[in-house]
């Protein structure tokens, strides 16, 4: 207990699944951490079940102006921020011929342009021995049928990770990734609904991994603790896999 005790962090989309997760498990170990959503009824849900310790901010991470605001809210309150876990996102499952504009636009704009201005907007109240995670994906290293838009998102979260690593040279800020794999969490479950083939597909899931079984949003905390904390100290540029082992063999 304790690995994150006096730190101010900042989590996106952590109104449910891993983000919420991660919220609760950093509060637990001493940090107070604003945690950012689109939707408001979702993000009181999560505030109570949190408990102490936790500010809410409603915004969009694709829109600059709901960063501005979050932002702005941390700096007056706390004027630091000593972990940034870049973790909104989305997809949807839509084969070669059925992609749609609309569908791309969004899941590159919360995805990719959603974790460049947040971290962008978030890099002026961070100091040295910050930590910033930005959520991947197996997807990102891997072919996934039907899911080719979401996965070169996560394949550009990955090298953005890689190059601001150079670019945070000599800050002391360290910059990482955290790809799990297939997760319980609402916007998983919710998108294999959709396809009228949940239990088949989540079992074609728990099939590929070597643990046998997909992951809890608690495991990948877990080890979003890790990087958000000194633990971490001599990593940057790096990605973490809490797969189960399904792009690894």
């Amino acid at each position: 207990m304790g690995r994150l005790q006096g730190k101010i962090a900042v989590i996106t989309g952590a109104n449910s699944g891993i983000g919420l997760a991660s919220a609760r498990r950093f509060v637990a170990e001493g940090a107070h951490v604003y945690i950012t959503g689109r939707r408001q009824e979702e993000l009181d849900k999560a505030v109570q079940s949190i408990g102490t310790g936790v500010t809410a901010v409603q915004g969009d991470v694709s829109n600059l102006d709901a960063l501005e605001r979050l932002f702005s809210k941390v700096r007056s309150d706390r004027g630091r921020i000593d972990v940034l876990f870049a973790n909104a996102g989305l997809g949807a499952f839509e084969p070669l011929g059925k992609i749609t504009e609309e569908s791309f636009n969004r899941v590159f704009g919360v995805n990719v342009k959603g974790t460049v201005f947040t971290v962008q907007a978030g890099l002026p109240l961070m100091r040295e021995g910050g930590s910033i995670i930005l959520t991947g994906s197996t997807t990102g290293s891997m072919g996934t049928p039907a899911f080719s838009i979401y996965s070169a998102s996560k394949a550009a979260i990955r090298n953005l990770a890689r190059s601001w690593a150079l670019d945070l040279r000599g800050s002391g800020i360290r910059v990482n990734v955290l790809s799990p794999g297939a997760t319980a969490t609402p916007g998983l479950l919710n998108a294999l609904a959709r396809t009228g083939q949940k239990d088949a597909m989540i079992a074609g899931l728990v099939e590929q991994t070597p643990l046998g079984r997909i992951a809890d949003p608690d495991d990948i905390a877990d080890v979003a603790l890790f990087l958000a904390s000194d633990d971490s100290r001599s990593m940057t540029g790096s990605e973490i896999f809490a797969d189960g082992g399904m792009a690894q063999v």
